[in-house]
């Protein structure tokens, strides 16, 4: 049982559902808007249970075909049936006409529990009657007419993947038609399926729409995105069938918990205009979200959907009135969401989205229980999984962030939800296991769990993390050496599909966690017992025997005018031992003391160096951190060149590629480089598709630094008036700078500016490349500099 702490007093009488917070309302408002009680939703039924009743109902066809008052040419066919907790039924058919398909002849029959008719959902109003089901124009003729259209709408490789006599009943009057389904590939490579439905009396060509299809959203937490949408002109709707029929509707306020809502539509595909006061911008962040979350667990974690059977959950927003807040039910198999105080901040973010979304993810592999510490880890689970989809989405918007909700203003003073690095700061979440924590709300009963996800993806102390300052204590006041976010989501994935159970409780998740860690860095090495350093920091369990424990220093900036003095420290458990300390990539004239762990000297040379310390006792047992080391020369402003691998030469190395090293390429069989084999190659894909490349360096005070670069763009969009692919060119403390289609050039060009105030801080050059939905544009680029001068 999964309810809401609005509702936990009558726990027993509710369907499964998830929320993102508990608000402590008053009772009267918590009746109306929490999660609905059995009864009123769907019963969720075994394969045999639906296949009784779809053999119960295709018995009944014909006869329930003649109460709806259907011509005897005409027949049902179902489809599915649904079941509610009262017995009614809602059955959905598809419709022939002299046993042909009648597309738009679809319906749904809502029948009590006796058996009497309650209502029917029809796809069309109109009768379906014809004289004759002979066609005048062949299906070849319909066919290569097809070919034409989907070759002129630039698909590639268009093929014939079925052609079929049907009645086209979806508007205007009933007519008899072919339909022809072509395939093949888009430009970026997303899958094509035209349908095109011809007139098989005049040849004409009566409608045709891409089932795969994407549109753009202005959100209002994600800006401009992408979406994966379907239809055709002028009847586009927010279904995604490229990621399992992902749907998102509208719920116009309503509380009705049954109510699937109405499926959004738009007559030109592009949704929304990121203000409240549209009521497409809540279902753009939505069904963004949810798009995210889908694709990171399927890049990431290889998972194929909720329940990785490649279909998708539902997204209902416009959940009743001022609901501040979020839910994952079982039931519908969907997350609904509220649009907050002022029905003016819909809780619909993408770290929202994807909290719920795990939910259902939970519900399918380890199935924590809702209340006590497994509720607790419940919850967990989603705050974890929110922050790692919003770190993986990159999006400038909504950048990631440790924070729970920041975005969506619940406490109405702009403060987040939740803060995973110090839980406690909310006023309500715990820092630190302690007995009896399952006995408070399974949000708050979260916090050491989130805790740990931090500890072990940043480390303990405080720290600034794209661009958010965070200080996280530990239990028993000892360090935590990060193993970094893309390891410690691997591990917790791993560990809730693999090693945990509807009741694991804290210590279970220690348990599992690193047996997962053993399974996918092994056993006792330096990932998997800072797994377990991470959980002894939140006061579960003990810090593993791991014998050495090196502190790690931090990130080390220095000058070449000043000595340092840097001490190391380890500690042995073992009684007895001795340390010795190591080091490598040292900068030039610092010295190691192997005996004390001591560094000292002052640094002869400017750069940035990756030193590696090492902590060994005299039983060989060791422990390694990884450091970055900066050294420059205060005032010393000569021209110099500050990024590594400028030119690309050196292949995908140094620069961030978001995960895409195939961005950076020695693949010149067309698209050049400007000056040696290698270069950077952002968009291209033709369709909704951003990509990233980033660098980041330290501009040494009192200098001025300057951005260059070479590009060339190279578009297949036919407009010379409307920017429709972009790449956007940031760097800390400048004004980003914007290029498109519309600068498409023979070939590369020089482009420089200025970075005002850079002096002494460390800044980001960031290029970034948006598409649309059509024509390609590719933005090369090649010999990048950030320059400092005096």
């Amino acid at each position: 049982m999964r309810p809401t702490l609005r509702t936990a007093a009558r726990a027993a009488a509710l369907m499964p559902a998830t929320a993102l917070l508990a608000l402590g309302l008053p009772p009267a408002t918590a009746a109306t808007t929490a999660p609905p009680p059995a009864g009123s939703g769907h019963v969720q039924q075994t394969r045999d249970g639906q296949a009784a009743l779809l053999t119960g109902a295709r018995a009944a066809a014909a006869r329930t075909a003649r109460e709806l008052g259907l011509g005897a040419q005409e027949a049902l066919v179902p489809m599915s049936v649904l079941k509610d907790a009262d017995g009614t039924l809602h059955t959905r058919y598809d419709r022939t006409f002299d046993r042909l398909p009648v597309l738009g002849g679809d319906l749904v029959v809502h029948t009590a529990p006796g058996g009497a008719l309650k209502g029917v959902s029809r796809a069309t109003p109109a009768t379906v009657s014809l004289p004759s089901t002979t066609a005048a124009v062949t299906a070849d003729t319909a066919s290569s007419s097809a070919l034409g259209r989907a070759a002129s709408g630039g698909t590639r490789s268009p093929g014939i993947r079925s052609v079929r006599k049907v009645i086209w009943a979806a508007s205007g009057s009933p007519a008899l038609a072919w339909e022809t389904v072509v395939g093949g590939r888009r430009q970026d490579g997303t899958p094509s399926e035209l349908h095109v439905v011809t007139d098989a009396a005049t040849g004409a060509q009566i409608f045709d729409y891409q089932a795969v299809d994407q549109g753009i959203g202005h959100g209002q937490y994600g800006g401009q995105v992408t979406l994966g949408t379907s239809g055709g002109t002028g009847q586009y709707v927010l279904r995604d069938d490229l990621r399992g029929g992902n749907r998102t509707t509208d719920l116009g306020h309503s509380s009705d918990d049954d109510a699937p809502g109405t499926l959004f539509t738009d007559s030109d595909d592009i949704w929304g205009d990121g203000s409240p006061a549209d009521q497409q911008s809540a279902a753009v962040d939505a069904h963004y979200g949810a798009q995210l979350t889908w694709d990171y667990f399927k890049s990431r974690h290889g998972r194929n959907g909720i329940r990785n059977d490649g279909v998708s959950a539902h997204s209902r927003v416009h959940y009743g009135n001022t609901y501040s807040n979020a839910f994952w039910w079982d039931a519908c198999f969907c997350m609904t969401y509220g649009d907050g105080a002022y029905n003016t901040n819909p809780l619909t973010s993408i770290d929202v989205a994807a909290h719920e979304m795990t939910h259902g993810i939970t519900s399918a592999t380890a199935g924590l229980r809702y209340s006590g510490e497994s509720g607790g880890l419940n919850e967990a689970t989603s705050d974890i999984f929110a922050a790692a989809v919003e770190f993986w989405a990159d999006n400038p918007a909504d950048p990631g962030d440790y924070l729970e909700g920041e975005k969506i203003n619940i406490n109405g003073d702009g403060t987040p939800l939740r803060h995973m690095d110090r839980p406690s700061k909310d006023g309500k979440s715990a820092d630190h296991w302690y007995p009896g924590i399952g006995g408070i709300d399974v949000h708050y009963s979260s916090g050491p769990a989130n805790h740990w996800f931090y500890l072990a993806s940043e480390g303990s102390g405080a720290k600034r993390v794209g661009g958010v300052d965070y200080d996280s204590p530990t239990h028993d006041g000892k360090p935590v050496n990060p193993i970094g976010r893309e390891a410690a989501a691997k591990i917790w994935y791993r560990a809730l599909t693999t090693y945990m159970t509807s009741t694991t409780d804290y210590e279970g998740a220690r348990t599992a966690t690193l047996a997962a860690a053993a399974d996918l860095y092994g056993k006792d090495g330096v990932v998997y017992n800072n797994v377990g350093n991470a959980w002894a920091a939140v006061n579960v369990g003990p810090r593993p025997d791991q014998a050495v424990t090196l502190t790690s220093p931090g990130d080390q900036v220095s000058t070449t005018t000043r000595a340092v003095d840097l001490q190391v420290r380890a500690v042995t458990g073992r009684p007895g031992a001795t340390l010795t300390y190591e080091a490598t990539a040292l900068p030039a004239g610092l010295t190691l003391d192997s005996a004390t762990g001591r560094i000292i000297g002052t640094p002869t040379a400017n750069g940035t160096t990756a030193v590696t310390l090492t902590a060994r006792d005299s039983t060989g047992a060791t422990d390694a951190v990884s450091l970055s080391w900066l050294v420059y020369t205060p005032g010393d402003c000569a021209t110099t060149q500050l990024l590594g691998n400028p030119g690309f030469e050196s292949g995908p190395k140094i620069w961030d590629t978001n995960s895409k090293p195939s961005l950076i390429t020695d693949d010149n069989s067309w698209l050049p480089a400007r000056t040696g084999p290698w270069k950077a190659l952002l968009g291209g894909h033709g369709g909704p598709v951003t990509d990233t490349l980033r660098q980041t360096v330290f501009v040494p005070y009192g200098c001025r630094a300057t951005a260059t670069f070479w590009l060339r763009v190279i578009t297949s969009e036919e407009t010379s008036t409307v920017p429709y692919d972009q790449l956007t060119v940031r760097v800390d403390g400048a004004d980003p700078v914007a290029f498109s289609n519309l600068d498409a050039s023979p070939g590369y060009v020089r482009r420089s500016f200025d970075v005002p105030g850079a002096g002494g801080r460390f800044v980001t050059l960031s290029f970034t490349s948006r598409e649309d939905l059509a024509a390609p544009t590719y933005f090369l680029l090649d010999d990048t500099g950030l320059q400092i001068h005096p």
